[in-house]
């Protein structure tokens, strides 16, 4: 068991901002986790992440139950890329020195590294299709460029665990179906972590995401094989909007209709 999330709330200043929500992820899936904005997605990763503590309800994150673990050692298993990470980062790191900072969780590089080390970073670079970046700064990335560095970093700790929050943010059509792909191709290596992959466009959700949990309102709205919940009576249900839903590659798109 990857994650099992047992009847857990989390409340403050009287409001539930998660309610009784129950999850689990085995080992071996690869989930996509979709919701508007305020559903409550960021704060079931806080959560799974040990940053904030269920109200009422049980955690345990690969294994390790929370009240009887160190979340900081928990946390050195779990890589976490997000937009907030890109606004802490040195600009001035180059981006070999940004996937290495990634094996010790610092922002910026302070340890030592070796041989071992620069040849798995320069891997990850190859991986990501960053080989060209990787004596520049930082800063001089474009949007799309910095999420794929991001990710070799959260990578240069072999996480057993990789959450994806929105990387697609900010990114036109062209980095972002790169980006997809590059996901896509890391969550089929044969010793890829478990990917949670989390945003509110149904379109993002690549075939190799063969789960999804849709979150609503702090609640789970349904949860289960994506194929299955990937239907317009459903997701019309679900986005509270009529909208027609249309399958290709794999793939779901999604129609509004007249309002």
């Amino acid at each position: 068991m990857i994650i099992n999330v047992e009847n857990v709330s989390w409340l403050r200043e009287k409001s539930k901002i998660l309610n009784n929500v129950s999850w689990k992820v085995h080992s071996g899936e690869h989930w996509c986790i979709v919701g508007l904005n305020g559903s409550g997605k960021t704060t079931l990763l806080n959560m799974i992440n040990g940053y904030i503590w269920p109200t009422i309800g049980e955690v345990t994150v690969l294994g390790e139950k929370f009240g009887e673990i160190d979340l900081r050692e928990l946390r050195k298993s779990i890589g976490w890329v997000s937009s907030s990470l890109q606004q802490r980062l040195y600009g001035s790191e180059t981006a070999l020195n940004t996937v290495l900072s990634g094996k010790f969780a610092t922002i910026g590089l302070y340890d030592n590294t070796g041989q071992e080390d620069l040849e798995k970073a320069h891997d990850l670079l190859n991986l990501l299709g960053c080989e060209k970046l990787t004596e520049r700064r930082y800063d001089t990335f474009s949007q799309g460029e910095r999420q794929r560095v991001l990710i070799a970093r959260a990578l240069m700790a072999s996480p057993e665990l990789l959450i994806l929050d929105e990387p697609c943010t900010g990114l036109d059509v062209f980095a972002r179906e790169l980006l997809l792909s590059i996901v896509e191709k890391i969550a089929k290596q044969d010793n890829a972590p478990t990917l949670l992959f989390v945003t509110h466009h149904i379109e993002e959700i690549m075939p190799v995401f063969r789960k999804t949990l849709l979150i609503k309102n702090g609640e789970i709205f349904k949860a289960g094989d994506t194929q299955e919940l990937m239907n317009t009576e459903l997701l019309s249900s679900f986005f509270d909007a009529p909208l027609e839903v249309e399958h290709r590659n794999e793939r779901t798109w999604l129609k509004p209709l007249v309002f």
